[in-house]
């Protein structure tokens, strides 16, 4: 598939609410303290650019597979405007993995802006832009301009029927039902370094949904930023590379 044009990301926000600080020097004590007779706090912990080199080197070069130290630090992203279907994806993750996300039956009042005119369509739905295609198997398709200008009217349509079966009495669990699949949803996800990085081996790859990658690609400046020797050592040795997930 080819990638999302930039204009069609612009919508699309990833921001850190929260990180631990000094994570690799976490991950070091941790795994430190795996094999040392004393208490590992007790000695002179190396700085948080060692402890990364040190992780890197004792834990994950080689492919030894004793990832449990880096369950310790956490970061937590809010992510907007992405698709519901990335959140359906998302969502499946759920080993060191937590989620909350909007939730339909309290949350409606942007369709029914968005049906009086007060907001753009495209700002409560998500469509594609027009362009060349393949499924997941390859097959190419094309999505024209007039598919997606049809699709942006039914969401308009869509639009105007929950503002007019709320303003009947309808309550909202039951109006938003006909509503398109991919409405767009703003979502809080806190991930551990091991569970971000099964989440970026699974995510990132090249066949993996387009919205989606997108997501992955959007999180890793702030992964690289947080944990940069434990990232560095990611992007060489698994980012992309569909190995299977920790």
């Amino acid at each position: 598939m080819k990638p999302l044009p930039n204009s069609e990301m612009e919508k699309f926000k990833v921001v850190v609410v929260s990180q631990m600080a000094n994570p690799q020097q976490v991950i070091y004590t941790a795994m430190h303290q795996d094999y040392s007779e004393n208490f590992a706090s007790d000695e002179t912990i190396p700085s948080e650019t060692k402890c990364g080199e040190l992780v890197v080197k004792y834990l994950l070069a080689g492919d030894r597979g004793h990832w449990g130290p880096l369950e310790h630090p956490q970061i937590d992203f809010n992510v907007g405007y992405f698709p519901h279907s990335v959140m359906q994806q998302a969502r499946t993750h759920r080993i060191g993995v937590s989620f909350d996300c909007q939730s339909g039956r309290y949350t409606g009042q942007r369709i029914v802006r968005a049906a009086k005119g007060e907001l753009d369509i495209e700002d409560v739905f998500y469509l594609r832009p027009a362009g060349s295609y393949n499924d997941r198997f390859g097959r190419k398709y094309a999505y024209t301009d007039e598919q997606r200008h049809s699709d942006l009217e039914w969401c308009r349509v869509a639009a105007d029927r929950y503002k007019n079966s709320l303003d009947a009495g309808m309550s909202e669990e039951q109006a938003r039902g006909p509503m398109p699949f991919d409405t767009r949803q703003h979502f809080v996800v806190s991930f551990n370094v091991r569970s971000l990085m099964h989440f970026l081996d699974l995510r990132a790859k090249k066949d993996a949904q387009l919205e989606i990658q997108k997501l992955a690609e959007m999180m890793l400046p702030y992964f690289q930023a947080w944990v940069p020797e434990i990232a560095d050592w990611y992007c060489k040795h698994r980012l992309g590379k569909a190995r299977l997930s920790p």
